[in-house]
């Protein structure tokens, strides 16, 4: 068995303090820590940083960054929280690079199990675990294992760098359009079910049935560049669950009137094609098909084998 890669972590943390210390301690637990782990205290004004500090003085590898407290609130503000922490270790020699929200909790072997995976694989340029929020998870069965849940992403540190970072998208889906990103420049990308994190600030736009968060979710289909026979699909499926029917009319209406309204997708163009011929190979594979695997995408990159699940949700960040 291949040695474990070296890693830090980043972990953007606003107003964190009711979970935070769940987290803290199941890194001090962690048989293979990291070089550094840099938590970014983004404004927080609840204590967040105080609890931090209670763990600095005995464990070294910890470091605390406060930044200034911010007005708006939009996701772009984690990317620039992270950047501020992936800035102080840039200079450390490590391996991988991964981003762990402030509100999970694992087992004590939980980053040695991904990051000797990753060291089997020099391809595989993101990893990561499913999560499980109360009595909520999903059968990685039927889901497509090369989303990465974004609570916890461990990228290959030349895999980071290829895809540039996280994009600062105030409208959200970061995490997913940084796993995308990494298909289309040929990196592997993949959840292990063997492990789990355990999350538990409860999320909104994937877990809640109402139809204001299906029209939202169904928006934010477009601007990553859903093709439109997928959306179909997706939304047709989403009528089987909760809000019956009307859940996945939403979802579709909420595709149809960005698209109506042409709604500026914040993508590169390259990227948005890249989306859609997955979508579409996931839907032969699903009929029958047999998508060729190894082929150059329209971006340049290789064609990710893909699950036959065509309604698979993202899962929105947390913050």
């Amino acid at each position: 068995m291949p040695e474990a890669l070296s890693y830090v972590l980043i972990t953007p943390a606003r107003n964190e303090a009711q979970y935070i210390e769940l987290t803290l301690r199941s890194m001090i637990a962690q048989t293979h820590r990291p070089l550094r782990w840099m938590i970014v205290s983004d404004g927080s004004t609840d204590g967040t940083d105080e609890i931090v500090g209670k763990y600095l003085a005995d464990h070294a590898w910890i470091e605390l960054v406060r930044m200034p407290e911010r007005k708006e609130r939009h996701f772009a503000g984690k990317v620039h929280a992270f950047n501020a922490g992936y800035e102080r270790v840039s200079g450390l020699a490590f391996d991988v690079v991964g981003n762990l929200d402030a509100d999970v909790s694992f087992e004590p072997g939980h980053f040695e199990f991904l990051m000797t995976k990753m060291a089997e694989d020099a391809e595989l340029g993101v990893a990561g675990a499913p999560f499980r929020e109360g009595n909520f998870q999903y059968d990685y069965r039927f889901t497509n294992i090369e989303n990465v849940w974004g609570g916890c992403q461990m990228f290959r540190r030349a895999c980071f760098a290829s895809i540039g970072g996280y994009m600062p998208l105030k409208g959200g889906c970061i995490d997913h359009v940084a796993v995308l990103s990494a298909r289309m420049h040929g990196w592997k990308t993949r959840t292990f079910p063997e492990k789990v994190c355990l999350h538990h600030r409860q999320m909104g736009t994937a877990l809640q049935g109402g139809l204001k968060a299906k029209l939202r979710l169904g928006a934010k289909d477009y601007t990553v560049g859903n093709h439109p026979l997928w959306q179909a699909f997706r939304s047709v499926y989403q009528m089987t669950k909760p809000p019956l029917v009307a859940g996945g009319l939403a979802l579709g209406w909420g595709y149809a009137w960005s698209m109506l309204r042409r709604v500026e997708r914040p993508l590169p163009k390259e990227l948005v094609a890249f989306v859609r011929q997955e979508q579409m190979q996931r839907l032969g594979k699903l009929f029958g098909g047999k998508p060729r695997r190894g082929t150059k995408n329209a971006a340049g990159g290789r064609s990710a084998a893909l699950s036959s699940n065509p309604a698979s949700s993202r899962v929105e960040e947390s913050r």
